[in-house]
């Protein structure tokens, strides 16, 4: 029909392939497509595999002591950490981050705490794959492309990036 446009269908958000529960403990890295839902404890990064609609969840008795990185992240425990989400992040009311958090979209209930620093990401792309190496190796992107190695002081006295 004219002037109606195929909407790509929405992951249901009640549909999780995989389960980690309240009596589990995973130690190391997880990394994962589709859906998945914590309930106990993962000592590890949590990555969702690239270029994938994946959704992770976090409920009330779930916790995470290392980053997570997904598209689609809903908390609702604790995470020790820092959280890059790349499309959307829920907050929900008993959700607890003691991290910094870098989203595109952000839903924020009342009750949800933040202990560390909350950043805006226009572009979701390289949320994904970025990695504690290249966040530490001292280069940043400037905004006509060069890097910069840290090491020059600017023309303001470094007060602007």
């Amino acid at each position: 029909m004219l002037g109606k446009k195929k909407q790509k269908p929405r992951r249901p958000t009640g549909h999780f392939d995989t389960l980690i529960s309240s009596r589990t403990t995973v130690e190391g890295d997880v990394h994962f497509s589709g859906g998945l839902h914590v309930d106990g404890r993962i000592r590890g990064k949590v990555v969702a595999d690239e270029g994938t609609d994946a959704v992770l969840r976090v409920s009330e008795v779930g916790e995470v002591t290392g980053d997570i990185t997904a598209p689609h992240v809903i908390i609702n425990g604790t995470v020790n950490g820092d959280v890059y989400a790349s499309a959307h992040l829920e907050l929900a009311e008993k959700a607890s981050i003691n991290g910094s958090v870098y989203y595109n979209l952000i839903e924020m209930a009342m009750g949800a705490s933040v202990n560390g620093n909350l950043v805006h990401q226009r572009e979701p792309v390289g949320l994904l794959s970025q990695d504690a190496k290249s966040a530490g190796s001292g280069h940043k992107q400037v905004a006509n492309g060069d890097e910069d190695s840290g090491s020059e002081e600017s023309a303001d006295g470094g007060k602007s990036e």
